[in-house]
């Protein structure tokens, strides 16, 4: 005779899944929030901002937002076809993508490689930190699904070239075109707008050696997959 969960239990489960669904709402709201209101800061800068001030109190970022319309169209393509070539075609996730980020991390032995969408970086900087465990990663997959649904491709990719790290404390496309090129993210070349997109996937450790051979070939690279990159 099977005999009913205990009373404590069913409590204990029914609360933890209230907890769960109150947490899941509050990035829910946040999501809906910045569908038309532009981020102030971010979980991602707000982290590095608290890391530069231990070592400085009085540091910045540095961060200005630009419309969608007014960040050079060179800049978009290349960031796609660096990042994410399959942006404006997938949901949020990339699966072949993934697959071939897995299999290059086990040949390699080591993470070499991350296989994560736009979409899921985005989600990532908005509301989540940094660090690589698997919670996170479920979270993130949760935010990047309402982010899919609730907002277009062009608001992804707005939210995104304006949040992204491009280097120590440099947050957005203005403020990295004014730091590695003096000139506004509008005015930005293919060459420079490709050469700001290699950085990205470690921009604090590239900007040391901006120029380094390794950059200027994936540089070359990237300008010749410009042109076939699909942005909205």
């Amino acid at each position: 005779m099977r005999h009913p969960a205990p009373r404590w239990l069913k409590l204990g489960l029914g609360g933890f899944f209230l907890l769960v669904l109150i947490w899941q709402g509050w990035y829910l709201g946040w999501v809906l929030w910045w569908k038309w209101v532009d981020p102030g800061i971010t979980s991602f800068q707000s982290q590095r901002l608290s890391e530069l001030r231990d070592k400085n109190p009085q540091a910045e970022l540095k961060h200005q937002w630009l419309p969608y319309a007014k960040i050079s169209v060179q800049l978009k393509r290349a960031v796609v076809a660096a990042e994410d070539d399959k942006f404006v075609d997938h949901e949020g996730f990339d699966w072949e993508g993934i697959q071939k980020a897995i299999e290059k991390n086990q040949k390699k032995g080591k993470v070499v490689a991350g296989g994560s969408t736009i979409s899921q970086q985005l989600a990532k900087n908005l509301l989540l930190s940094p660090n690589k465990t698997v919670l996170r990663k479920g979270e993130e997959a949760i935010i990047t699904l309402w982010l899919e649904l609730l907002w277009d491709k062009q608001r992804i990719l707005e939210v995104y070239l304006n949040v992204v790290e491009w280097g120590e404390g440099v947050f957005g496309a203005e403020a990295a075109a004014r730091r590695y090129f003096n000139t506004g993210a509008a005015q930005l070349s293919a060459e420079q707008a490709a050469r700001l997109a290699v950085l990205l996937p470690a921009p604090r450790r590239y900007e040391k050696s901006p120029h380094s051979a390794y950059l200027n070939g994936r540089t070359q690279l990237i300008l010749g997959r410009m042109r076939y990159a699909d942005v909205p």
